[in-house]
């Protein structure tokens, strides 16, 4: 039996950022620029590069959506549980899944209530993430390096 989210509507709309990354760089790489100058090359090589390699790897995560797709269904058949919906309210592309989901649950009002719960902001989320981190180094006193080169020696 085929999958309900194995149609191509589906394919594009869980594909949508993947999409605008290849349009976007194909698009950056046709702007005409007065002076082609070797600079501006490599950033648009670069630029192309990048949008490209975040293309693909949207678009190879197909699989992984429409496993991901039948683990939700099954886990909300019965009963709707917010639980198995938060980490896919993190991401864009897992924001996009959660929607489908509760569409064929029938439960589409649902999404604002997860929206609520699990939704963090793009800044917020950067700056919980980014945040120095403090790397403490404990020397032991009683340690000296050539105390261990003395040992080396006499167990030559």
């Amino acid at each position: 039996m085929r999958s309900p989210i194995a149609t191509f509507s589906r394919f594009i709309y869980l594909n949508a950022y993947a999409l605008l990354l290849l349009i976007g760089g194909a698009g950056f790489a046709i702007i005409p620029f007065f002076h082609n100058a070797v600079w501006v090359i490599i950033i648009k090589v670069v630029v192309c590069a990048i949008c490209l390699k975040g293309a693909v790897s949207i678009l190879s995560g197909w699989n992984d959506k429409k496993r991901k797709y039948e683990v939700l269904i099954t886990r909300n058949k019965d009963n709707f549980r917010p639980d198995t919906f938060k980490e896919f309210m993190e991401a864009p592309c897992g924001r996009l899944l959660t929607r489908i989901v509760l569409k064929d649950l029938g439960l589409s009002d649902q999404y604002k209530t997860l929206w609520n719960l699990y939704h963090i902001p793009y800044w917020k989320h950067l700056k919980n993430e980014c945040k120095p981190k403090k790397t403490v180094v404990y020397r032991n006193p009683d340690f000296n390096k050539q105390d261990t080169k003395q040992d080396t020696k006499q167990e030559a």
